[in-house]
């Protein structure tokens, strides 16, 4: 146990709640939500669509408000597999580069963390699969392990839902197959495409364009390393670098030890978001938006296997009067909630902060109080997650309107913020701080 009376390691749980947890989606915010209820002593349920794993996409950021949450797992071994997979910028910093130029404005240094509240940027694909792994793990039957862990975390796979049902006593999903199956309580993690929305909201919402778009690519080193100018970057360990212009970024890394190479580019955008969210790029076009840029930047993209190369509208939702159903025994976590601009850097780990939270609150209140506990979840989460989604709209509107005169007198307001309020935040001792008050202030309305 730490200091706060929560447990340090999901191998020593809290007693058995008889809490049934159906988690839907089963990636980061429903893996952790299930992690971090089983760590709480509920019995949890993953349905997921797709029939296995698959180490998909690029670069992903935890923060060490996510870092807290991961070290908590195993004694810090899941933390640990993690880090060794992570990009390490304690030598090289964050360069940051005026987009005509290519002159470095500021090397912004990157801070030491403890070891309980690593930060990870890593391949998406690959730090899931560790987490994936993990909660497998949990869920092996074995007698002997249920006694020392606790009730498993059963897996469904490729189990995709057509929709979700609550009464007072229950709630529950129901299977494309037509198959129902009952819970106390659905967390829905399944994205900004949720079938809990409806549920939830009692209206369809559609999902809006943000304006902008994300030109992404995953690519090994071995044309950079075949150009003097670019070999740099893959010479000298893990590297980051970013150039801001008029409204577009772009931000590249190498890393674990420069064998790997990510870029990102925000662009304006315009694409019909009825169709679909994600596009094959074209290196012709990305070329086109940076042809007045450093001309580092275009020798860079011109290394990227144009195969690798995606496309990505930046969704945007108008903020959700509630995640919580009328019954308040479905609860929208993660991306279903609250969807996060990528300058944020914390869409991510707020979904994990999200699945700590929800597991206090129904350990708290108990199987005979599910609906105060989900209620309970919203009001300690709802103004943090609020505040730090438009994190991701100042730190982009700071770089794309860009006022070189004044960074040129101080260039540090360039810098990318890193808010202690964020960063030292921790949500299970929060939760468990919040709870009763919370509890309260509910039964008064």
């Amino acid at each position: 146990m730490d200091t706060n009376g929560s447990s340090t390691d999901s191998g020593t749980p809290h007693p058995p709640t008889g809490i049934k947890v159906i988690v839907v989606g089963a990636g980061f915010g429903g893996l952790g939500a299930a992690i971090e209820c089983h760590r709480q002593g509920h019995n949890v349920e993953i349905y997921e669509a797709f029939p296995e794993l698959k180490t998909l996409g690029d670069i992903i950021s935890f923060g060490p408000n996510g870092g807290r949450i991961f070290y908590r797992w195993s004694n810090g071994e899941i933390a640990h597999r993690m880090r060794l997979l992570s990009i390490d910028l304690r030598k090289y910093g964050f360069n940051i580069h005026k987009y005509d130029t290519g002159e470095i404005v500021i090397n912004q240094p990157t801070p030491e963390y403890s070891v309980e509240a690593p930060n990870f940027n890593g391949h998406r694909g690959e730090l899931h699969e560790v987490v994936f792994n993990y909660a497998k793990d949990l869920g092996i039957p074995s007698e002997w392990l249920n006694i020392l862990f606790g009730t498993p975390v059963v897996f469904h796979l490729g189990n995709r839902i057509s929709s979700c049902f609550e009464d007072d006593n229950e709630s529950g999903i129901v299977l494309e197959s037509g198959a129902k199956v009952s819970a106390d309580v659905v967390i829905a993690a399944d994205g900004v495409r949720s079938k809990a929305r409806k549920t939830v909201l009692g209206y369809e919402d559609k999902p809006k364009s943000s304006g902008y778009a994300v030109w992404r690519a995953w690519f090994p080193n071995e044309d950079m390393l075949a150009d003097p100018l670019t070999a740099q970057f893959c010479n000298n360990g893990d590297t980051f670098n970013g150039w801001i212009g008029p409204d577009m970024h772009f931000l590249f890394s190498t890393i674990k030890n420069g064998s790997d190479c990510c870029w990102v580019l925000t662009h304006p955008d315009e694409h019909d978001i009825d169709e679909s969210w994600s596009f094959p790029g074209k290196l012709s076009e990305v070329k086109e938006a940076i042809k007045d840029w450093d001309p580092m930047c275009t020798r860079i993209v011109s290394k990227t296997p144009e195969d690798v190369l995606v496309d990505w509208k930046l969704v945007y939702r108008d903020p959700l009067p509630t995640w919580v159903s009328p019954k308040a025994r479905i609860l929208l976590v993660g991306d279903s909630a609250h969807p996060f601009l990528p300058t944020s850097a914390q869409g991510a780990t707020q979904a994990l902060e999200d699945g700590v939270c929800i597991a206090v609150c129904l350990r708290r209140g108990g199987k005979k109080n599910v609906p105060a506990s989900v209620r309970a979840h919203e009001r300690i989460r709802y103004d943090r997650v609020r505040a730090t989604q438009k994190t991701g709209e100042s730190t982009r509107d700071m770089w794309h309107k860009t006022d070189w005169a004044k960074v040129k007198e101080n260039p540090e307001i360039i810098q990318f913020p890193r808010q202690d309020w964020i960063f030292e935040f921790d949500a299970e001792k929060n939760a468990e701080e919040m709870y009763d008050e919370i509890v309260k202030e509910i039964s008064k309305l």
